[in-house]
């Protein structure tokens, strides 16, 4: 299994709650309608609380601000994720998905790539 991860940052007209209560009750039905014309196997969101904890991690590390959340979709290889991505079905919906995304994420402070994951 390979992951695509997702660090996401939420539109500056949003706030947190927004974003999070968009990315879970609009953007992730949308996502899992589709999620078999992606071969995607499994879908994970990661909300980052508002906490002193995670203030602290940034300060006594000298970090950038938290993401607004993660988002993982595990694939069954990375060439099946490769095949998926130049199929007819995911060129099909791939447009939309640019668009939903773009209601809520501020792609030029996000980032993504692709994981192995290793269980220690």
């Amino acid at each position: 299994m390979v992951k695509l991860i997702m660090c996401c940052t939420r539109r500056p007209d949003m706030s947190r709650e927004e974003f999070q209560d968009y990315w879970l009750n609009k953007h992730a039905p949308f996502f899992m309608g589709s999620a078999s014309k992606m071969r995607a196997k499994k879908y994970i969101q990661s909300h980052t609380i508002d906490t002193p904890l995670n203030d602290g991690l940034k300060e006594s590390r000298g970090m950038q601000p938290a993401y607004d959340g993660v988002a993982e979709v595990w694939f069954e290889s990375e060439e099946d994720l490769m095949a998926a991505m130049s199929s007819p079905e995911f060129q099909e919906i791939a447009p939309s998905l640019m668009e939903d995304e773009n209601k809520f994420i501020d792609h030029s402070k996000s980032t993504a790539f692709i994981v192995n994951e290793i269980e220690l």
